[in-house]
């Protein structure tokens, strides 16, 4: 439970050796290294995305770890997805834990698979362990590789939102004994207030980060998330092969939101699945260098979840922590 006379000190924070309960979700391709010291420098956690740091932002991994590290001496986590695609992406994905854990890293967030190997390699060295779930199943399976706490990816979440409310959510997996971070849908203070009220021991938003002056994305990126409004957040299925929240633009209405009958069997089958999903994440690599080079426009597909409608302003990250923070104490006299 969250500390009755602190209700910043939650099983999260003294878990992962922070101030407070407020993670920057790693996000492809916006985690760079100076949003992700930012947060942490504030008071949060940073969460490294591997393949976004090297293959968007152009840093070796390590490289890119020890640039974080010359902008903050606060802890950081990294995202591993466990995916299961090829043996050349699961061993660079182990390389990635070795060099994080060699660096001090002791906070990895697991996705998309057993996180099994990722917690035996973390738990050696005494760090932790925390899996993005969006139902009691999943959550059931991840607690019986040893995972340390749980990312609740509810259905107001950018990306691969869940199904499920935020409410539903924990009213599902409170019974489980570990820390349960809201994931989906916050973006202001009330929606920080409210998670921890609800008994959520930390947040995580991606969204509200991206509209800061610390991430490296195109200002109209930051201007479509400042103003939009909550019913302008639509699912595609065209990014990814799996529904991702995206902001509806004239080009995303243009061109559906569907993948085709065979797209659809392709993903669906087994022995394809895996290949179909990293060649749209190697399509959409492309397309992100794409808008780098041209400067971004309305055909560009723009994340963000149901956040959007609390957000109103392009900050600085270390100002969002603060402001959060301020208003949890006020709520708490």
């Amino acid at each position: 439970m969250n500390h009755p006379k602190n209700p910043l000190n939650t099983p999260f924070t003294q878990q992962a050796g922070i101030e407070y309960p407020i993670i920057c979700g790693a996000m492809y391709p916006c985690s760079n290294p100076e949003l992700v010291a930012a947060v942490s420098e504030a008071g949060g956690l940073g969460i490294v995305q591997p393949v976004s740091l090297v293959y968007v932002h152009g840093y070796d991994f390590l490289q890119g770890l020890r640039k974080i590290r010359s902008l903050t001496r606060k802890p950081y986590g990294v995202n591993i997805l466990v995916e299961k695609s090829s043996k050349l992406y699961e061993k660079r994905m182990a390389h990635y834990v070795d060099i994080a854990l060699e660096d001090g890293c002791r906070f990895f967030i697991t996705a998309l698979g057993n996180p099994r190997w990722v917690v035996e390699k973390v738990h050696a060295v005494g760090g932790i362990v925390y899996h993005d779930v969006t139902e009691r199943k999943w959550a059931l399976k991840a607690l019986e590789q040893g995972i340390d706490g749980l990312i609740c990816v509810n259905n107001r979440a950018g990306g691969h939102a869940g199904t499920l409310s935020p409410q539903q959510m924990i009213e599902d997996l409170k019974d489980l004994g570990v820390p349960l971070i809201c994931a989906g849908g916050i973006g202001d203070g009330n929606g920080f207030v409210q998670a921890l009220k609800l008994g959520y021991a930390g947040i995580q938003m991606g969204t509200r980060f991206i509209a800061t002056y610390e991430c490296l994305e195109k200002n109209n990126y930051k201007q479509a998330i400042v103003d939009a409004q909550e019913n302008d957040i639509v699912l595609t299925e065209r990014v990814t092969g799996i529904p991702l929240s995206v902001i509806r633009t004239p080009y995303v209405e243009a061109i559906g939101t569907k993948v085709s009958p065979f797209e659809r069997w392709l993903l669906q089958n087994r022995w394809t699945k895996a290949w179909m999903r990293m060649w749209y994440a190697i399509r959409s690599g492309r397309r992100f260098k794409q808008i780098t080079l041209e400067g971004g426009s309305s055909k560009d597909y723009w994340q963000a979840g149901k956040s959007v409608q609390g957000i109103r302003s392009i900050e600085h990250a270390g100002d969002i922590v603060k402001t959060f923070v301020e208003q949890a104490k006020n709520a708490y006299p």
